[in-house]
């Protein structure tokens, strides 16, 4: 904690306000549900930060009647004091001009969070109406703001012991297409962030609802073990192997390291990693440092005890990773990110601070806890084994085979079009679904793969027994894309990737919906990166044609069915309602017209709002339990139409 005073003198205005609203996707991501809720990442990222630096150990997070967004903390307060470069409070600096903060001065904050570091600035700009309150020196101070400018100076408007921020927001209708925040989605990253951030207490409020009893919810995310319980949490649907999660904590080069790990019964492996608190979901030094540590350590122990003279396999870094589960942390003074999204830390030093810390706690670990070390050894030795048996089965999946006369599957009706750009390829449930869309289809940029009844469950299945099924090697040789490195096996290129529409199509009842969820199952584990390139969509089929006389409409549900069939009829006389059973009962015209013509039909695109929750859900949906499978997909059943 630094000894020097937090005044205005600590605040560096860099530039001004003015491009945020007018390209508000520069600075958020979007402006639809994704750039909506950064708003309240930003603002709680500051208080965050006053936690990192030792002031604060509480934060409230309040969403309001109106979808407003209130977030307190119990930090130091923003100095309200006289800024002397822009002779201005320093609170209307800071809430005025972006890249404007404490966290730019060294002295103040150490570290600080937030992808972007667009600030509450760029909060404020995209606010029809903001209101920031501090509680400093025993005053209240406060100023009301308007889209990015300060309606009046700072006032005092009365006295407290409390000390702290409170930041208001109202986000500007006539930027956001997207006003009403979700619950779930706030709660996810909150509750992240109380695990990276072991021993603050963050409480989530919402006004919209009410209890039973006429109070409003309040939940706190709070955890004393930090990184432990995160694993614990993202493992919460698999089987350990292991008695307790394996922790490593250090700090070299000044940069603090924290390391949680152990290993479970699947076949997958899980790392997740973290600078600052950004989920840096493209990896980077840290996560490079890490499996370094691991491999080369782990290595050592198994030549030492000669498992692989004994077990006859030699064994690569991928085995070691098989079935591990691991949150790597790091704080970092000034990261550096790279990559698509800018999510990926290139700063060099940090490889090797993650490196030692590791290699030497890993150790310790083994050498102090034998029978766990000879369990994880085990398992690696079974992975060994399995990866040797699927490089076999990847080979088959790349080698060109006279399947459909040109290296495809025989079951393949391409399209004509070669630019992936505008190519579809429609993965359809059965071969009488798929007859029906291959004679429905417009073949110049529509292609169609029926798949045989149900997909293998890759989240139960061995490498192995995933390149063997003959469905997947259909998908994978009719996308045109290659797996595997000599760093990763399950590593996907995608430079002759042969359709940028990648449709799922099943039946729309429960069963077409557990198939979907296999499929899915199958891209996020195997073809993450076709779901991160927005290349994955699924169509969405109706479930019934109610029709009176000449007048027919398409239902994609219950409701929708009961509404149409009282417009048609008030007494529901005369009105037949057909229920399809599957797309193979569709004539191919209807199946055109509802599900397959762009201007009509409507497409789901899947994304990955928050990996941990993803990895979380398809572990969860995976499971032996199918009524909270049934149940999910239920929930998540919403549709909109992309092409529109």
């Amino acid at each position: 904690m630094s000894n020097k005073q937090y005044t205005a003198s600590s605040i560096q205005s860099l530039e001004g306000i003015e491009h945020v609203r007018l390209r508000p996707s520069m600075y958020i991501g979007d402006v639809g549900a994704r750039g909506l809720h950064h708003l309240v990442y930003e603002v709680v990222d500051n208080s965050i930060d006053e936690a990192l630096a030792g002031y604060c150990d509480t934060i409230e997070v309040t969403i309001h009647t109106s979808n407003a967004v209130s977030v307190r903390d119990n930090g130091r307060g923003i100095p309200v004091d006289l800024h002397d470069k822009e002779q201005k409070s320093a609170l209307e600096v800071v809430m005025t001009k972006i890249g404007a903060g404490g966290k730019f001065d060294k002295d103040s904050y150490k570290v600080s969070g937030g992808l972007h570091g667009v600030g509450v600035s760029c909060v404020n700009a995209l606010s029809t109406s903001l209101v920031a309150k501090v509680y400093r020196d025993g005053k209240i101070y406060e100023q009301h703001y308007a889209k990015g400018r300060a309606l009046e100076n700072v006032k005092e408007v009365g006295t407290t012991d409390y000390r702290g921020t409170e930041i208001y927001f109202q986000p500007d209708d006539t930027i956001f297409n997207e006003l009403v925040y979700s619950y779930d989605t706030l709660a996810t990253r909150l509750r992240e962030l109380s695990f990276l951030n072991k021993g603050i207490k963050i409480y989530l409020t919402d006004e919209r609802i009410k209890n039973e009893d006429g109070t409003i919810p309040t939940e706190e995310f709070y955890s004393e073990g930090g990184l432990k319980e995160f694993v614990e949490y993202i493992d919460g649907n698999r089987e350990s192997i292991m008695k307790s999660v394996i922790f490593m904590e250090g700090e070299r080069d000044n940069i603090p390291v924290e390391v949680a790990m152990h290993y479970n019964t699947t076949f997958t492996e899980n790392l997740h990693s973290y600078v600052n608190n950004i989920n840096t979901h493209e990896g980077g030094t840290h996560l490079a440092g890490f499996r370094r540590a691991l491999t080369r350590t782990l290595k050592k122990y198994a030549d030492e005890k000669g498992i692989p003279q004994k077990e006859k396999v030699e064994i690569t870094g991928d085995d070691f990773r098989e079935g591990l589960t691991a949150v790597i942390s790091v704080k970092v003074m000034e990261p550096q990110f790279e990559g698509q999204t800018k999510t990926k830390l290139g700063n060099s030093d940090v490889s090797g601070a993650v490196d030692k810390i590791v290699g030497e706690m890993l150790t310790n670990f083994l050498e102090e806890n034998p029978g766990e070390a000879n369990l994880i050894v085990q398992k690696v030795v079974l992975a060994a084994k399995a990866r040797q048996a699927a490089k076999k089965a990847r080979e088959m999946v790349q080698r060109k085979s006279p399947m459909g006369g040109s290296g495809l599957p025989g079951k393949l009706s391409d399209c004509t079009s070669k630019d992936p750009a505008e190519s579809e390829i429609f993965l359809v449930e059965g071969d009488s679904a798929g007859g029906t869309a291959k004679s429905g289809r417009n073949r110049h940029f529509q292609a169609i793969l029926p798949l045989r009844g149900k997909i293998l469950n890759v989240e139960k299945s061995m490498l192995h027994k995933v390149y063997d099924n003959e469905e997947i090697k259909n998908i994978y040789t009719a996308l045109g894309v290659s797996v595997g490195t000599e760093e990763d096996a399950k590593a996907l290129n995608l430079n002759k990737l042969r359709y940028h529409k990648i449709v799922i199509m099943t039946d729309a009842d429960i069963d077409g919906s557990h198939i979907s969820t296999l499929i899915l199952t199958f891209f996020f584990r195997y073809m993450k990166e076709l779901i991160e390139h927005g290349y994955v969509y699924i169509a969405s089929p109706p479930l019934y044609l109610v029709r009176k006389g000449k007048k027919e409409v398409y239902c994609w549900n219950d409701k929708e069915r009961e509404e149409v069939t009282l417009q048609l009829a008030p007494d529901g006389k005369g009105v037949e309602v057909q229920r399809y059973k599957g797309l193979g009962e569709m004539k191919a015209e209807q199946l055109w017209d509802t599900t397959l013509n762009p201007q009509n039909r409507i497409l789901k695109q899947i994304t990955i709002e928050n990996l941990v929750d993803a990895d979380n859900t398809f572990s969860m949906l995976m499971g032996d339990e199918v009524p909270p499978r049934r149940d999910f997909i239920e929930k998540n059943a919403v549709y909109a139409n992309i092409d529109a």
